[in-house]
């Protein structure tokens, strides 16, 4: 009878203990989950144009990282046209930057990469074009990615500017199905440049 009585309770305690050891990993997840979308947001306003940078190279795991989520975007009809072409020697990107009109924003950048895009992988006839927008959703991810990391980077045109484009074909020596899109300068942030508030509700139409 006392052990029938003592297994009764013990079986009491284990099922209180688990109930509550099933609200508190749900509340443990519920916590991760919401710290996860303020994390996101965090990062979507604090992203700035970073131009200024240490010395300090980048590691090639967080390119990886950087390219991983550049590669996490849409495209049009899945069809991932883009090409990334990634220089990590200083001397390569300096080099570079003295290579293009307008290069100057990449001297002091430890990294750049090139988004480009192979035209044999677009979609055909009026969908070919689609891959400005492929391309540009990959460097947008690839901008908040460095953001995410502590890394500091800046967007530099190239498309649809004529002397910009043919400076990144001759330097990369793309071959003729490779359009580049933009270059993206990467590196460690001096702390320098600020996030700007662009809200402006003027600019919305509500329908």
């Amino acid at each position: 009878m006392k052990l029938s009585i003592a297994l009764n309770v013990l079986l009491a305690v284990t099922v209180v203990f688990c109930f509550i050891a099933f609200q508190n990993t749900a509340q443990m997840a519920a916590d991760a989950q919401a710290k996860l979308t303020n994390d996101v947001f965090t990062i979507i306003h604090q992203r700035k144009s970073v131009r200024k940078f240490t010395t300090e190279p980048v590691a090639k795991s967080d390119l990886e990282t950087l390219l991983r989520a550049a590669m996490a975007a849409p495209t049009a009809r899945n069809t991932q046209p883009w090409r990334f072409y990634v220089i990590s020697d200083t001397a390569k990107v300096l080099a570079f930057a003295d290579s293009l009109p307008h290069g100057r924003v990449l001297r002091g950048a430890t990294a750049v990469v090139a988004v480009c895009a192979d035209s044999n992988a677009c979609m055909p006839a009026e969908g070919k074009m689609f891959w400005v927008q492929d391309c540009s959703a990959a460097t947008e991810n690839l901008l908040l990615a460095a953001e995410g990391l502590n890394l500091g980077a800046v967007w530099v045109g190239i498309h649809p500017m004529a002397a910009r484009t043919q400076a990144v074909i001759d330097f990369l020596k793309l071959p003729a199905h490779i359009h580049p899109l933009c270059l993206v300068a990467i590196g460690h942030p001096t702390g320098e440049e600020k996030p700007k508030n662009k809200w402006k509700p003027e600019n919305i139409t509500w329908l």
